[in-house]
């Protein structure tokens, strides 16, 4: 039986029957995990086994693990991570000291993501924030210029890799300049093309190589007026494709967040039609999954050729000492303290 082009959230610490029947009926490609699914490392392996018993297949486990205010996993179970601007700080101290912390802290994040059979993170940050702009992205950035983003982006995304995790680059093709979160109502942007691709586009064409990408629910005016770039066919064929030259496996952002309009149906409908690989739904709410599930193709053709070539880049991690990984990121950033 195909995969069905969704990634799907659960509602608590395991699954429930109903839980288990839906995700056995629809086998979505793959689930996220938020704070409310997390208690211990084994109640999280044991959850992690649940879904992917449910779902019938090895699916991909997606959290957000970014460091600072954006960590799902929290101590005491789990280590704390500094915020992106932290590596951006050591960065404008020492270049080659900042990538080394950058691509430490996302190689230990990838220990503790695989320890509990994780295996894709939502990260690296590629947005670029303006002054003026909300604070939903804020310090989440490396930097604000396009340079130290490219450099500890490219830094974390390889951590990652090289722990056996995938990384995600968000928010595509740029959520730097929204002056709104969001999560709760639609950011429009005016400023002109030129502006944006040579500012907010540049990370993301720089790590246009990444295997997979996660768009942002923000409008360009100049691009699209009457769509975000999650449902806007022009902005996904001709930036995201074409200018900035992602051609991995693209996904939307939350379809539950407030900044798109319409049902759940028709925000599925709307996604996939203009050019999402798949869509993400997050909340775990039963009735929300059973809506988006009726719009939700199985995985075929060029979705299903990029999703192979991601998943492809799943390898074993590379040897690593935990310990003295920790002990070194501590001191990287005791540079900046």
């Amino acid at each position: 039986m195909a995969l069905s082009a969704a990634i799907y959230g659960c509602a608590g610490t395991s699954l429930t029957d109903a839980e288990k029947s839906f995700f056995a009926e629809t086998r979505p490609w793959g689930f996220i995990v938020f704070a409310r699914n997390i208690e211990t490392p084994e109640q999280v392996r044991r959850l992690v086994g649940e879904l992917r018993s449910a779902a019938g297949h090895d699916a991909p486990v997606l959290i957000d693990q970014e460091g600072g205010r954006v960590a799902r996993l929290r101590p005491p179970h789990w280590r704390a991570y500094p915020a992106g601007r932290r590596f951006g700080d050591l960065y404008a101290v020492s270049k080659e000291q900042g990538l080394e912390a950058a691509r430490l802290g996302a190689r230990l994040i990838a220990a503790e993501l695989l320890s509990l059979g994780i295996n894709v993170d939502c990260l690296p940050v590629l947005d670029v924030p303006v002054p003026g702009a909300h604070d939903v992205i804020g310090d989440r950035a490396y930097g604000l210029t396009p340079e130290p983003v490219i450099a500890l982006g490219r830094a974390a995304a390889e951590g990652l890799l090289a722990g056996g995790v995938l990384p995600i680059i968000k928010h595509i093709p740029g959520h730097g300049r929204a002056g709104v979160d969001s999560h709760l109502s639609l950011p429009v942007v005016d400023n002109g093309h030129a502006t944006l691709a040579a500012t907010d586009f540049a990370p993301f064409r720089a790590l246009a190589d990444m295997p997979l990408a996660m768009t942002a629910h923000v409008v360009y005016a100049a691009l699209d007026a009457a769509a975000p770039a999650t449902t806007s066919a022009k902005v996904i064929s001709e930036v995201i494709r074409r200018e900035i030259g992602f051609d991995g496996f693209l996904m939307s952002d939350d379809l539950s967040m407030q900044a798109l309009a319409g049902t759940l149906a028709e925000r599925t409908r709307a996604s996939l039609a203009a050019g999402c690989d798949i869509v993400l739904h997050c909340n775990g709410k039963m009735d929300e999954m059973q809506a988006v599930a009726l719009e939700v193709p199985s995985l075929a053709g060029k979705a299903l050729a990029r999703s192979d070539a991601a998943l492809a880049r799943l390898v074993s991690p590379e040897p690593f000492d935990e310990s003295a990984g920790v002990a070194r990121l501590a001191e990287l950033m005791s540079m900046v303290d």
